[in-house]
């Protein structure tokens, strides 16, 4: 999942942007609402975690903006940080299209599972369960599992590296549908951060070695990405 941060405090950016990074997610960075506003025209993220008193252009100013339809994603999620606790300012934001809104100081695992909450009603998914099949991946805990066989309760665990659960989870929110290349590496990455589309094919690579014996295949689309698909069973 890619997030774009926006927080014109160097220290607390750097700390929520660490917070959110261990937990998985992609995350960018910027300083003003001037430059969230260009970024947002030009590219897509999965969420935003907007500061409020933003020098220039503040919080408030920026989320009225980013919900007009010329933005990239319009729908996206938004997640206000602020240190106003009146109601007027709760209300005024929420009114001018925020999705939530914490007030400072606050906890980063209150942080994390509000941005989870979000996430999840963006993609139409009301549980922190992901399944597929054998599958199943906690997104509040951060774990996948398959069942032990076919009609079997008991799960066993699958040991994920932090990108293999990135892609996972991505092709997971959208399966059936197939994910493409694209999509993929801006979620497995910011701007700080340089991976290949080369990358995403052995992180595709590793993470099918993992799921084909249970059952679950990582299809190849020529010229576009990747899709979950059943296997069928043996005869």
């Amino acid at each position: 999942m890619r997030l774009l941060l926006v927080e014109d405090d160097v220290m607390l950016a750097s700390g929520i942007k660490l917070g959110l990074t261990d937990a998985g997610y992609a995350v960018d960075w910027v300083g003003s609402g001037e430059r969230a506003e260009e970024v947002l025209h030009a590219e897509s993220f999965d969420a935003a975690v907007i500061d409020i008193g933003l020098p220039g252009m503040d919080g408030l100013e920026l989320t009225r903006r980013l919900r007009r339809p010329e933005m990239a994603h319009p729908s996206m999620p938004v997640l206000i940080l602020t240190a106003r606790d009146a109601l007027h300012d709760r209300v005024q934001g929420l009114d001018l299209g925020a999705d939530d809104y914490m007030v400072k100081p606050y906890e980063l695992p209150e942080l994390l599972a509000r941005l989870r909450a979000l996430l999840r009603r963006s993609q139409a998914a009301t549980t922190a369960i992901l399944g597929f099949g054998p599958l199943e991946l906690d997104t509040a805990h951060r774990s996948v599992t398959v069942r032990a066989g076919p009609g079997l309760i008991a799960r066993q665990p699958i040991e994920l590296g932090p990108r293999e659960w990135t892609v996972l989870e991505y092709l997971l929110i959208h399966a059936p549908k197939p994910a493409s290349k694209e999509k993929l590496l801006q979620a497995l990455t910011g701007w700080d951060k340089e991976i290949t589309p080369n990358a995403v094919e052995v992180y595709v690579s590793r993470l099918r070695g993992k799921l084909e014996p249970h059952g679950v295949a990582l299809r190849s689309i020529r010229g576009f990405g990747y899709r979950l698909e059943l296997q069928a069973p043996c005869a």
